[in-house]
């Protein structure tokens, strides 16, 4: 009976040394540790919320607005730039006819001592007759020795384009409109002094004095004009 008793009071001292020195409460039932403010999880999911920082600043380079030059050709030399029209070039004004076909009949000789002061373009009756450059129709008029004319002023009144021998008028042209380079005014024909077997535009350029008179004005030769040669 007193052995029993002893071994009681040998467990009980046990259990007590035991809860007194043993881990504390919180390892003993298993309770977490509470997230700690600023966590690992919480600041990478910050730094992917943020915005991107801004970019460094780079000086612009200014864009090369310099013309590209011409590739060259086989052999290596770079094209030639395509030619332009010399400032005041007339058209010529006979559909068909290019410049080498004229001829300077400027200063040739006519009835009565008189000097063409033009040149004749020939081409077959009914050829297209083009006005020379932007102008106005002056004067329609039916001479004796033009037959059938027109009297063209360009737009500045400095100079008058003539053209005599017509066939035809051009449907709907009159005194005072505006015409266009290139546009139809006429057909080559052989009326007045000119002869029936050799049809032609004959064409004059008058510098116009002061008083602007359509019938007068100091002649100048269109073949040069004509050919590129000189700028009115």
């Amino acid at each position: 009976m007193k052995t029993f008793r002893l071994l009681a009071a040998g467990l009980v001292i046990g259990v007590v040394g035991y809860w007194l020195l043993g881990p504390g409460p919180s390892s003993r039932l298993g309770a977490a540790e509470p997230a700690q403010v600023g966590s690992a999880t919480s600041s990478a999911r910050a730094a992917l919320d943020a915005p991107p920082p801004p970019a460094p600043a780079t000086t612009p380079v200014p864009a090369d607005t310099s013309a590209t030059p011409p590739a060259p050709d086989a052999g290596g030399a770079a094209p030639a730039p395509a030619p332009t029209s010399a400032a005041g070039a007339l058209l010529l004004p006979v559909q068909g006819i290019n410049a080498d076909q004229l001829q300077d009949t400027f200063t040739d000789a006519r009835s009565e001592g008189r000097v063409h002061d033009a040149i004749d373009i020939l081409a077959p009756n009914g050829t297209p007759v083009l006005a020379v450059a932007d102008g106005t129709v002056e004067k329609l008029f039916d001479s004796v020795r033009g037959g059938l004319t027109v009297y063209q002023f360009e737009p500045s009144g400095r100079y008058c384009y003539y053209y005599a021998h017509l066939d035809r008028y051009a449907d709907g042209l009159a005194e005072k409109k505006t015409i266009k380079r290139g546009e139809v005014i006429g057909y080559v024909g052989s009326t007045g002094n000119a002869s029936p077997e050799a049809p032609h535009l004959h064409f004059e350029i008058h510098v116009l004095g002061p008083e602007k008179q359509w019938w007068k004005g100091e002649s100048i030769n269109p073949y040069p004009v004509l050919k590129g040669q000189q700028a009115l």
